[in-house]
C-alpha cells in the first residue's frame, strides 16, 4: 500500500537580516494511508511549517517530499494546486470560511472546484454534524462550534486523500472542541482520510491513533495505539 505523504531529510528555515534560523532540521516522517497522527511541539517549533510544506504553501529548503506515489520535487504551481483541489482536505483554527456563501454553498465550494455535485456523503456530513435545517443560514450568524463543523464538512466533502488540521479546535470552548474532534476523528475515518492535526491539547491529541513531537527541528514518536497494545 502506498504511504499518503513522505518526508526524506527536509529541512526548513528562514533568515532574518544576515542570520539564518533553522526550523526543520533534516526531516523524515511517513504518514501511511488511514494514519490519524497529532503533532503537539513548543510554540515556534515549526508544527505549521510542516502543514504548510505538505500543502504546498512553503517549499522546503532542502529534501523530497512524496505525496501519494509521487515526488513533489519537480512541481509546479499548477500541479500543487490540482493536489490541493483534488487530494487535500484543511482545517484552519481561523475556520477561513466564505462569509458571503451559506452553509450548503461553502461545504460545496471545493466540490464545484472539480466539476463534482452534491452528494448523499454531504448530506451525510451535514447530518452527523448537526447542521440539518441550517443549510441555507449565512456562516456569520452561527456560533463558534458550528462554523468549525462546517468547516469540518468543507474540508471532508470531497472525501481528500489526506486531512491537515491546525488547532482545530483552538478557537472553541473545551465542550465544543471535543464534540468537534469526536466527530472529526470518525468522519475522517468514514472517508478513508489521512490526518495530521497540530493541536496543544492533550485531550485533542488522544482522539488521533499516533502522536508525534516535533523538538529542536526533528520528529520524535510519543505514542502509537500499536505500541500500547504491544
Amino acid at each position: 500500500m502506498a504511504s499518503a505523504a513522505r518526508f526524506y531529510q527536509v529541512s526548513k528555515g528562514f533568515n532574518d537580516g544576515s542570520e539564518y534560523h533553522s526550523v526543520l532540521d533534516g526531516v523524515e516522517l511517513t504518514l501511511e494511508q488511514g494514519d490519524t497522527i497529532a503533532l503537539t511541539g513548543p510554540s515556534g517549533s515549526g508544527k505549521s511549517t510542516l502543514l504548510n510544506l505538505m500543502a504546498g504553501f512553503e517549499i522546503a529548503d532542502s529534501g523530497e517530499i512524496e505525496l501519494g506515489t509521487e515526488s513533489t520535487k519537480h512541481w509546479k504551481d499548477n500541479k500543487w494546486s490540482e493536489f490541493r483541489r483534488r487530494q487535500l482536505g484543511v482545517i484552519f483554527q481561523q475556520f477561513n470560511l466564505l462569509t458571503p456563501l451559506n452553509v450548503k454553498d461553502n461545504i460545496a465550494f471545493p466540490l464545484h472546484l472539480i466539476g463534482q455535485d452534491w452528494s448523499p456523503w454531504c448530506q451525510h456530513l451535514i447530518d452527523k454534524l448537526g447542521l440539518s435545517g441550517l443549510e441555507h443560514r449565512s456562516v456569520e450568524q452561527l456560533s463558534g462550534g458550528q462554523q468549525q463543523r462546517v468547516a469540518v464538512a468543507r474540508a471532508l466533502a470531497h472525501k481528500p486523500m489526506l486531512l491537515l488540521a491546525d488547532e482545530p479546535t483552538g478557537n472553541l470552548d473545551q465542550s465544543s472542541g471535543l464534540q468537534v474532534m469526536s466527530l472529526l476523528s470518525e468522519l475522517a475515518s468514514e472517508a478513508g482520510s489521512t490526518v495530521l492535526m497540530v493541536t496543544h491539547s492533550s485531550e485533542c491529541a488522544a482522539f488521533m491513533q499516533r502522536h508525534w513531537q516535533l523538538k529542536q527541528g526533528k520528529i520524535l514518536e510519543v505514542s502509537s495505539v500499536q505500541s500500547k497494545e504491544a
